[in-house]
């Protein structure tokens, strides 16, 4: 089955949620990010301040994928019942991967012996948002960038078409700081500037207006001109923006310039 027959008339976007170095939201995005970002090669996304004793050690890459999910349900104006169970399926893609802190946990061991055991996978992201919002449902993870989002897209269009969930969250997670150094030696395979990204979508049958999903892989060279590079996040910006009609002044998700509160406990 293509994306096309996948998707077409039967796969809607009902709410999303966008994080980016800019700041909370597609409003928070600037016209043009290279001018934007003046010089800079990164864009970093500061992590959200998340209540609650679980995420107090929880990285930086899990608590931005939190965060995503928590703006895509203000955006749809949803509570956390609307994705409890196993009717909703998870789909996690990222090409950075858990290489930040994987990096950072290196760096910081105190030396051989030590009982420390970091977040190695990016599984602990998706795994993370599952116990955090109660998704038993359908679960997959994707590692790569915009193409490898595309196909992401793509299962969670499929699992709805073949009827094996009700709901799909798509979610993408993309932290370049802590590996600043080793992305400027390939600086020659991504575009400038890198911009740390969490974006998450939420896909259902019954949403409207229907979207094909093949359509936005031609809107990705708008979008890492306004937004830069976001990596495996861009084409769920893409979606964002085409929900919002790629107005400039639209709402942004949560409040522009910090990741959206969460519910403490």
């Amino acid at each position: 089955m293509t994306m096309s027959a996948a998707a077409e008339g039967s796969v809607g976007v009902a709410a999303t949620g966008v994080l980016t170095g800019w700041g909370a939201g597609i409003a928070a995005l600037p016209r043009d990010a290279a001018r934007a970002a003046n010089g800079r090669p990164v864009i970093a996304l500061p992590p959200p301040q998340i209540d609650g004793d679980r995420f107090r050690r929880a990285t930086r890459e899990c608590r931005l994928g939190a965060a995503a999910v928590e703006a895509l349900l203000g955006d749809g104006g949803l509570t956390r019942a609307a994705l409890l169970g196993s009717d909703t399926a998870l789909i996690y893609v990222t090409a950075t991967a858990y290489a930040g802190s994987n990096r950072a946990f290196i760096e910081q061991s105190p030396g051989p012996g030590a009982l420390l055991f970091p977040y190695t996978a990016p599984s602990a992201v998706p795994a993370e948002v599952a116990i955090e919002f109660g998704l038993m449902g359908p679960y997959a993870i994707f590692i790569g960038a915009a193409d490898t989002a595309m196909a992401a897209l793509w299962q969670g269009a499929l699992l709805l078409a073949r009827r094996a969930c009700e709901r799909v969250v798509v979610l993408a997670v993309e932290t370049v700081e802590e590996c600043a150094d080793l992305f400027a030696r390939g600086r020659w395979l991504v575009r400038r500037p890198l911009v740390e990204s969490a974006a998450a979508v939420l896909l259902t049958r019954d949403a409207r207006p229907p979207v094909d999903l093949a359509a936005i892989a031609p809107r990705l060279r708008a979008v890492a001109q306004r937004a830069g590079e976001t990596l495996a996040c861009a084409p769920l910006i893409a979606l964002a923006l085409a929900r919002a009609g790629d107005r400039p002044g639209s709402a942004p998700q949560g409040r522009r310039g910090r990741a959206p509160d969460r519910e403490g406990g």
